[in-house]
């Protein structure tokens, strides 16, 4: 399997096991790749425009000349993020993203938040398995500071996740979440006051 093989197959969701020696190596290969890419955007100045072009490279894709990051950020693998439009990273961001991660367009992710998209099996014969599940932002959320959004969450359009939540469910829509675990606290206005 080549790299870009491996890429698609970790996209479609597979696990992987520690024991799979070939699986393991790209593996990785890939998360060395992402730490050499976010440690040039982490340890010198960049212009918004650089910042754009290195997100780009790290995530495979175009990224939008909107987007926005303030530096330290950290990913492990790099692949398998996809950013909107108008999207803004605070510093400190921490994503695993092997298992996905979508951002919507207008995201607003506040200081040291994580987003995590494995798991490990729970008995002693697959803890060494990697389960993915992906992380969907829908438009303009906020993620307040140092939350941290597990995996095979979907956080629906505008919703707010308070600072230092742990998301471990689904939230609908128009939402404001807080707490640990995250439980429903009030429906968001859309009125302008």
């Amino acid at each position: 399997m080549d790299m870009k093989d491996f890429i698609n197959f970790c996209k479609t969701g597979n696990p992987i096991s520690g024991e799979d020696k070939e699986l393991h190596g790209l593996l990785t290969q890939c998360s060395f790749e992402a730490q050499r890419i976010t440690m040039e955007l982490n340890t010198s100045y960049h212009s918004k425009e650089e910042i754009v072009e290195i997100f780009s490279e790290l995530t495979g894709t175009k990224v939008d000349p909107s987007f926005m990051c303030f530096p330290p950020f950290y990913t492990d693998f790099g692949k398998n993020i996809t950013i909107g439009k108008n999207v803004f990273f605070n510093t400190g961001c921490s994503f695993q993203d092997r298992g996905g991660i979508s951002i919507g367009n207008g995201c607003l992710i506040g200081m040291n938040v994580t987003i995590a998209t494995l798991n490990h099996g729970l008995s002693l014969e697959t803890r060494n398995i990697t389960y993915p599940s992906p992380v969907i932002l829908g438009d303009n959320v906020w993620i307040g500071s140092s939350a941290t959004i597990l995996p095979g969450v979907t956080i629906g359009d505008n919703s707010v996740i308070a600072a230092g939540a742990v998301v471990t469910k689904d939230v609908p829509e128009n939402t404001v979440v807080a707490g640990v675990p995250a439980k429903f606290i009030k429906k968001v206005s859309n009125n302008l006051k």
